[in-house]
């Protein structure tokens, strides 16, 4: 039950009774139209007051229908009132009104779409590297367990225009699909792009033969969960302790990451030389590859100037990244 179709819909009866009543009265006994709503009102009020004026025997039976009408409709909105509340409907509605509030103060934050088996491990990681997200899902009790756990959560068809922009996508810094086929990933991705032009936005993709698909849709990445997974398999087998290495950088919430941190236009240190830039030694990240272009520098010179959109690679924990990302990406 929507609540406020559901009111609207009360609201709605009510006023045409109103209505019908007052104009009964008006046309029937000739009264003028306030007393004939006066009429109208005293009579589904049932409170008791004598006629306003004498009433012909048509008006009465007219009176009879008006009553009938009136308390059925009363009823009604009783009735809906009390499921609404005993449902536990309202308490929902309220967190849903709540959680919306809250969305719309959220800036510079990250969309999932679909909390299934990829999208739990997508939040995790999200969250735990500090990141603000809003999760779009369908399945209600997906919805209010995340609610629960105060992730910001809408509940509707990520393929829906009027959910994305719900959920902040004109505010937001990228997009991630993962729902379960590609079909509706893919449709995620070109209705997203429509109304980001400029929005980062990562898909999964079960068929790798549709990648490119993807790519030309709007998509930055099309990323294959089995295409990823052969990958690691191999990994596992011929560079073991390398994999260990990255789990834990991936997995244990005190360890290290590799991070993106890109140089922005009013950044302080935009010009300088690498040499001279007490960023790293400030917050103890270490600086692994410099992206200019389409090219890495790894293991950059000091003599290396920095520009105005570089990406520098670096490594260190959530917050050593975040206190050096606060210090060079000032766009």
């Amino acid at each position: 039950m929507n609540p406020l179709k559901e009111a609207l819909r009360i609201v709605t009866l009510l006023f045409l009774i109103l209505l019908l009543g007052m104009l009964g009265y008006h046309f029937i006994e000739g009264w003028p139209l306030f007393d004939s709503l006066y009429m109208t009102v005293i009579t589904l009020a049932t409170v008791g007051y004598g006629e306003t004026h004498p009433l012909s025997m048509v008006g009465r039976m007219f009176t009879i229908l008006l009553i009938m009408g009136g308390m059925g409709i009363i009823l009604y909105g009783v009735t809906e009132v009390t499921e609404f509340i005993v449902q536990g409907e309202m308490s929902g509605f309220l967190r849903r009104q709540r959680m919306k509030r809250k969305i719309g103060r959220i800036s510079n934050h990250y969309i999932l779409c679909g909390y299934g088996n990829t999208g739990v491990y997508v939040l995790e990681e999200l969250l735990r590297t500090r990141r603000v997200c809003v999760v779009v899902e369908q399945e209600i009790t997906k919805v209010n367990k995340l609610a629960q756990s105060d992730v910001p959560v809408i509940e509707g068809d990520a393929t829906d225009d009027s959910v994305l922009i719900a959920a902040g996508i004109g505010r937001a810094a990228g997009l991630i699909t993962t729902l379960p086929n590609d079909k509706d990933n893919l449709f995620v991705v070109i209705t997203a792009r429509g109304l980001g032009p400029k929005l980062r936005i990562i898909s999964k993709v079960e068929d790798v033969a549709s990648r490119e698909k993807f790519l030309r849709s709007g998509a930055d990445a099309a990323v294959s969960s089995n295409f990823i997974g052969g990958l690691r398999m191999v990994s596992e087998m011929v560079r073991p302790e390398t994999v260990s290495f990255l789990d834990t950088m991936l997995r244990d919430n005190s360890a290290l990451r590799v991070e993106d941190v890109r140089v922005g236009s009013r950044s302080e240190y935009r010009g300088a030389l690498l040499g001279e830039c007490d960023a790293f030694s400030k917050s103890g990240v270490v600086l692994l590859s410099i992206k200019k272009g389409d090219s890495f520098q790894f293991n950059p010179p000091a003599s290396t100037i920095l520009r105005d959109g570089d990406t520098l690679v670096v490594i260190g924990d959530p917050g050593q990244i975040q206190t050096v990302r606060s210090v060079l990406d000032h766009s």
